[in-house]
């Protein structure tokens, strides 16, 4: 016997022993007591109690029960844990400065934000609330899994239906085995929206969802100062959130108060009461000369009475600095997500939270169905039975058992074993003409209802539209205002309103390199300089686009292959006159051979606004403004281009403006917009302007005939034409000439519709930019070659040209740089002019100008 005992010992190193049971311990730990589940932001205690007052019928319209009761339930049957932790739980549970909905309705002392434990349990009584019905909703209709017990004796639920995102709407904190999770409540309200947004855009980002959850929204209200943390932690899981006490000053017989009403979450009132009385008898805050504590059940309010001499204002912020009047809640969303945690951002709680409820709304709809078709099952047997009433009766009288009649109606009537039994159980006061209206009314509901469930079943459409029906119905019982207000305070100094509006100049070069500077970083010159040098190029790369925005507007990013991304102005570094810049693709997620050819500023996406598009091969598009609003971070196709076009230029209209369009060889068109109908962010568009055979596409602007067309040839020869003679066409023909193309002024770079008070700033391909006044350019006709505004070596040509307001005044000392660089331009421009066999009118021109 003793040799058979020694025979099952096994030896094993005692490292991996406790490694492996350690492990074991651990994950117990995790997954089954600290850390909620994802899909419905709860831990197994929290779960447990609020099945088992289910199962006792502790409704909200029930009479309470004792709080043992509910414990010794929750303990027998699901939780083999001390009943103290339950207990404890359940009072959390119930506290109004703890939940931000409350999951259980207590009766009786269940403590204060003073720190007051809450009466034995004995005591005290406790139902479900009516937030915590929507918790359990559909749970006996086959919604979510079950697993044995700790004995298995019983059933329980693996996770609850819950019909709202309570990780999000309640928040949960918890310790586990070297990891931790503490996610803050937020406003039911706010987070529906939320929901609802990625129901409609299910590749909305973190930062898009901050426009419909602003942040936390604490039960006991205050202060959280700035979005940094905030948006930090909907980014990544982790950020710190500082929250600040409501305090405002009184006046009192010529005596200032502090009074506090709100406190930042989790802050024990009477120890905060304690601190601060500590410091003034410490002497570490000075001029406080009363503290009291007037809170009664209308309110808090704790008074600070202060001396007449003292600033009240830094009485304040001290009380701030050395109190928990102003503290910091360190958001760590961590969480079950299939039997694993893991740490998530905003965007994966909520899409988590979906996926869960597409889930428990198909299991109920597959439950429902399989009730209506038993249900419906059992009437066809009955209808039978009617239809044949005579033989049917007669069939049974003469049955001598049951079962002989049960099979004497299979038989005959070729009925299931259920048809036939209800057609035994059936009453005599069913064979009634009423009753038999009755049957046929219920039987041809049930027909539609079937038809129903499997409709929602084949499209999740109707699953999505469901879910969100449902969230709303609970954000209208439910739903409240906001209670923590989000501001501006001293230690935010990362948000976007700290940064200023300012007018900056935005240059992408050809190689995709992006930079900002502010406007006044180009000075005014006059035409015919050599002007100044605007960017360092290397590597043969040149200007491809420059702009002027503010700093706070919205960059739109279009690229030759027909997406769209965005940022913020701010977001691109602020880079030296003659830096290169940052490489875009660090700024946006554009894809390899992409460039960008086109750039909007835009303030903001509201109104009736249109993005007018046009190709190189002289394709238009017109599409509303609004259907850009969600652009994820991978960009957005924003129009869908043929293999050999590309698109050059994209302009921000009403829907009521004329289009201009300028080709390479001289050509252009004007015809309104309204010719071409608002399509969809996909669609490839319309013919614009036909093109000669090699011809394209160098410029679109919007024009009418107050303004100028300005025209900029390769070789620095431009000119500008009133936009009265370019005559209203219709889209889609050949045009009239713009310009007369030669050797000399070669062929059109760029056109713009430009005002007078404006400046022009053209940047060739070395990188050389020159700012000049509008009006120093001469007004022509179309037919004509224009003047020289650039000296142009023979290796160089104009890249790209953009129209900017005025720059302020020039100091004298670069009004005289300015005028000996024209003087130099006229001298060349003169000797120049002696290498052609024949002068002509534009160099005649020049030597004037």
């Amino acid at each position: 016997m003793a040799e058979e005992n020694i025979s099952q010992i096994k030896d094993r190193d005692i490292g991996t022993e406790m490694r492996e049971s350690f492990m074991d311990y651990a994950m117990s730990i995790i997954v089954s007591r600290a850390l909620p589940d994802v899909r419905d932001g709860l831990k197994p205690v929290h779960r447990r109690i609020l099945y088992a007052m289910s199962e006792l019928g502790m409704a909200p319209d029930k009479p309470y029960k004792k709080s043992a009761r509910i414990v010794g339930e929750v303990i027998g049957k699901y939780h083999p844990h001390g009943d103290s932790a339950v207990y404890e739980t359940m009072v959390r549970m119930a506290q109004d400065f703890s939940m931000r909905y409350m999951l259980v309705d207590g009766h009786g002392n269940f403590g204060s934000i003073d720190g007051d434990m809450a009466a034995a349990m004995r005591y005290t009584e406790a139902r479900m609330s009516k937030m915590a019905l929507e918790m359990l909703r559909d749970i006996n209709k086959e919604t979510v899994d079950f697993a044995p017990n700790y004995d298995g004796e019983e059933k329980e639920p693996i996770v609850l239906p819950a019909r709202y995102p309570n990780l999000l709407v309640n928040g949960v904190s918890g310790i586990a085995v070297g990891m931790a999770t503490n996610i803050p409540p937020h406003n039911l309200g706010e987070v529906i929206d939320g929901v609802q947004a990625m129901i409609q855009n299910p590749d909305i980002t973190s930062m898009e969802l901050m426009d419909y959850i602003h942040g936390p929204d604490f039960p006991t209200a205050g202060y959280i100062l700035g979005r940094s943390g905030i948006r930090q932690a909907y980014e990544t899981g982790r950020g710190a959130v500082t929250m600040r006490a409501k305090a405002t000053i009184e006046e009192n017989n010529n005596k200032a108060r502090i009074v506090v009403n709100e406190l930042p979450y989790q802050v024990n009132k009477a120890r905060l009461v304690e601190k601060i009385a500590e410091l003034v008898r410490e002497k570490r805050i000075e001029g406080i000369t009363d503290l009291r504590d007037e809170s009664d059940r209308n309110g808090m309010r704790v008074v600070i009475e202060l001396r007449r001499d003292v600033n009240p204002s830094v009485v304040l912020n001290n009380l701030y600095k050395h109190t928990a009047m102003q503290s910091t809640f360190g958001v760590n969303m961590l969480a079950i997500v299939n039997n694993e945690p893991k740490l998530l951002g905003l965007r994966e709680v909520i899409y988590h939270y979906i996926q869960h409820q597409i889930e428990v709304i198909r299991r109920r709809t597959q439950f429902e169905l399989k009730k209506a078709e038993a249900r419906a099952h059992i009437l066809e047997g009955l209808r039978i039975a009617l239809d044949n009433l005579d033989d049917v009766i007669a069939l049974i009288r003469a049955s001598q058992t049951t079962e002989a009649a049960r099979e004497g109606l299979i038989a005959r009537f070729a009925l299931s074993p259920e048809q036939a039994q209800a057609i035994l159980d059936m009453r005599l006061q069913r064979l009634t003409g009423l009753e038999r209206d009755k049957i046929e009314n219920e039987y041809n509901e049930l027909l539609r209802m079937i038809g129903e469930y499997r409709d929602i079943l084949a499209n999740e459409s109707r699953v999505l539209e469901i879910i969100s029906e449902e969230l709303n119905e609970l954000k209208e019982r439910f739903g409240d205002e906001r209670r923590t207000e989000i501001t501006i305070g001293e230690e935010s100094i990362l948000d976007e309103d700290l940064i200023p509006q300012e007018e900056v100049v935005v240059t992408v070069t050809h190689t995709g390199y992006i930079k900002r500077s502010p406007v006044t970083t180009y000075r005014s010159q006059r035409r015919g300089g050599r002007g100044v040098m605007g960017v360092d190029m290397k590597d043969q790369d040149f200007v491809q686009h420059l702009f002027v925005t503010n700093s706070h507007h919205h960059l739109l990013f279009f690229t030759d292959k027909g997406k769209v991304y965005r940022i913020k102005a701010y977001e691109i570094p602020e880079l030296g006159r003659t830096a290169r810049g940052t490489p875009v693709i660090n700024l946006i997620q554009i894809e390899q051979g992409e460039s960008v050819n086109a750039v909007i500023p835009v303030e903001n996406f509201e109104g009736d606004q249109y993005l007018f598009f046009a190709t190189q091969q002289g394709i238009v598009k017109k599409t509303r403004l609004d259907d850009y609003t969600n652009i994820r971070k991978g960009g957005l196709i924003a129009i869908n281009m043929r293999e050999d076009d590309e698109l050059i230029e994209v302009k921000l209209t009403d829907g009521q403006q004329d289009i201009v369009m300028g080709t390479a060889y001289g050509m252009s068109i004007r015809f309104n917009e309204n010719n071409v109908r608002s399509m969809g962010r996909s669609a490839t568009g319309v013919k614009g302007i036909t093109l000669d055979e090699g011809d394209s596409v160098v410029g679109m602007d919007l024009i009418n005939d107050d303004l100028k067309v300005l025209i900029v040839t390769a070789k620095g020869y431009g000119k500008r034409t009133p936009g009265s003679e370019y005559r209203l066409q219709t889209r889609g023909g050949k045009g009239i000439k713009t310009m007369n193309v030669t050797d000399k002024n070669g062929q059109l770079t760029g056109l713009k519709v430009v005002e007078d008070n404006q400046d022009l700033m053209i940047i060739t391909t070395s990188g050389t930019l020159i700012r000049m006044d509008m009006e120093s350019i001469s007004t022509m006709g179309r037919n004509t070659q224009g003047v020289r505004l650039i000296h142009i070596r023979e290796e160089d040509s104009v890249a790209t040209i953009c129209r900017t307001n005025k720059n302020e005044e020039p100091e004298e000392e670069e009004l005289e740089e300015a005028e000996q660089a024209m003087e130099n331009a006229i001298v060349e421009t003169i000797e120049e002019t002696n290498d052609f066999p024949e002068p002509d009118t534009s160099a005649a021109e020049d030597i004037e100008e």
